[in-house]
């Protein structure tokens, strides 16, 4: 039997021109993952990772505090999708950048409002898959770890909705569920599976058992 750690990036730049890169606290998120992984001796057989920069920059900072160096599959299937452009389909006007709770809060129910559509098939969001393409792209990197890595620890860097629509599959849930699961994961969190050739299995979800000392709980974001 297997294991498969599916890790969020760390924090990304929300509410910047620039989504897609980590903050300083996204790399030190990340670097303390890596030190948690030596510390445990856990080593990994398989690395694979999507293609947007947070994840290689996370992907970095795991191994800078791993002090290990190694190659890694990228797959394009575990990138997130544009949250911009779903919430674009229930809200064509541009929202302003969030600065306070209510406009956070506001964001976050036009995306939930915006990805059950999507994930229902009502819209197609500009520049995206459909939802049953991008569930094949998860899909098709758990396969690929069941079938070239039985036996072994593999390692995932992806997004908060890959890794929900993957817990997804493995239990079966259905879209509402996936939704929720995505919208609460943090940045830096585990979540394990274990594995055969046929099938995986839900260990753990959401664990940030490298951020539990009382030093760390301020490094705990969402983002």
């Amino acid at each position: 039997m297997g294991t498969l750690y599916l890790v969020r990036h760390g924090q990304a730049s929300f509410g910047a021109d620039d989504y897609d890169k980590l903050s300083a606290l996204g790399h030190r998120q990340s670097v303390r993952l890596g030190e948690y992984f030596a510390q445990k001796g856990i080593r990994f057989d398989a690395v694979l990772a999507g293609t947007l920069r947070r994840h290689l920059e996370t992907l970095a900072g795991i191994r800078e505090g791993m002090q290990h160096e190694g190659e890694h599959l990228p797959w394009e299937g575990l990138n997130e999708y544009d949250s911009e452009a779903v919430i674009a389909t229930v809200h064509p006007d541009k929202l302003q950048r969030p600065t306070s709770p209510e406009m956070y809060r506001a964001h976050f129910r036009l995306l939930r409002e915006g990805l059950a559509k999507w994930m229902a098939g009502m819209v197609a969001p500009q520049g995206m898959p459909s939802y049953r393409e991008f569930v094949d792209g998860v899909a098709g990197a758990l396969d690929h770890v069941r079938a070239r890595h039985h036996g072994g620890n593999v390692l995932i860097v992806s997004s908060g909705g890959p890794i929900a629509t993957a817990v997804g599959q493995v239990l079966g849930t259905g879209s509402e569920t996936v939704i929720e699961l995505n919208l609460r994961i943090r940045n830096t969190s585990i979540t394990e599976f274990a594995f055969t050739p046929k099938r995986h299995m839900l260990v753990s979800y959401n664990a940030i058992p490298h951020l539990e000392h009382p030093d760390y709980a301020s490094w705990v974001t969402y983002s």
